[in-house]
């Protein structure tokens, strides 16, 4: 920017005193640059005047106002640092924490626990049943016995029908011998040794009316039982069941007793049919 004329005035003084140019000629050379100076001055204002025209507001009164631009301010909820600090902008403020959510299902069982040695299961053992009632006693195993009284213990596990029979032929003991007894009826105030067979083999409902020793022979399935067997001829019968003998004959008894009897099996059973009934 030129010299302002005052400081033109200031240094021509002080060239007159120094003895520089005259003052004339400074004052000349003064007013030559004061020229430029002026008119760089009215051009300055000039434009302040138009950038103040552009900010410049609606009118009030007749007096112009300058517009004042507000300055941009944050969104309620964050926070900055300023600036020309570097600072970072913290994030929205979290709200109240929400109600919790309903409980998940169970889950599944676990897996059994633990065996103990010896096979048993880690766990407490059950109170103890009631006990049951006491039933009629029977011998182990597949044999039956005869008591002292003479009648006959059958097996535990015997079919159903060979622990009938048994009992049937219990009822038989301390009756006396009767030919042809037990053949008119089941029931008879004495039994041969067919009709004796007949009784028992009927407790078991395996025989629907008596048989004589010789329609035994065509009786129930040829050979021996494994339970019952019938063995038969058109003199005799007698029965053997779960290894005891149901006979009237005292052959191979040592109490010598008659009439119907459980006694021991005999060792051959040569002369006589063997019969069963079927799955006995």
């Amino acid at each position: 920017m030129p010299p302002h004329p005052r400081s033109l005035a200031i240094l021509a003084l002080s060239a007159a005193l120094l003895g520089l140019p005259s003052t004339a000629a400074a004052a000349k050379h003064a007013r030559h640059h004061a020229k430029p100076a002026r008119h760089h001055a009215a051009a300055a204002r000039r434009h302040v005047e138009r950038v103040t025209h552009r900010a410049q507001g609606p009118v009030d009164g007749g007096t112009r106002y300058a517009v004042r631009v507000p300055t941009p301010t944050r969104a309620t909820g964050t926070t900055s640092s300023p600036p020309d600090t570097g600072g970072t902008i913290a994030g929205p403020v979290l709200g109240p924490t929400g109600p919790s959510g309903p409980t998940g299902p169970s889950g599944a069982a676990g897996p059994a626990g633990p065996t103990a040695a010896g096979g048993g299961t880690l766990a407490a053992s059950g109170p103890t049943g009631a006990t049951g009632a006491t039933g009629t006693p029977g011998t182990s195993g597949s044999l039956a016995r005869i008591l002292a009284d003479g009648l006959a213990q059958a097996p535990a596990d015997a079919p159903a029908a060979v622990q009938q029979a048994i009992a049937a032929g219990n009822q038989l003991i301390g009756q006396p011998y009767l030919y042809g007894g037990g053949h008119a009826s089941f029931i008879s105030d004495g039994y041969d040794c067919s009709g004796a067979v007949s009784y028992a083999l009927h407790g078991a409902s395996l025989l629907a009316a008596p048989l004589d020793s010789s329609e035994f022979e065509l009786w129930g399935v040829s050979g021996a039982g494994q339970w019952i067997t019938v063995y038969t001829n058109p003199q005799h019968a007698y029965a053997e069941i779960a290894g005891i003998r149901l006979d009237t004959s005292r052959a191979g008894d040592a109490s010598g007793q008659t009439g119907p009897r459980w006694r021991p099996l005999l060792s051959t059973h040569t002369g006589f049919v063997a019969r069963h009934p079927a799955g006995l």
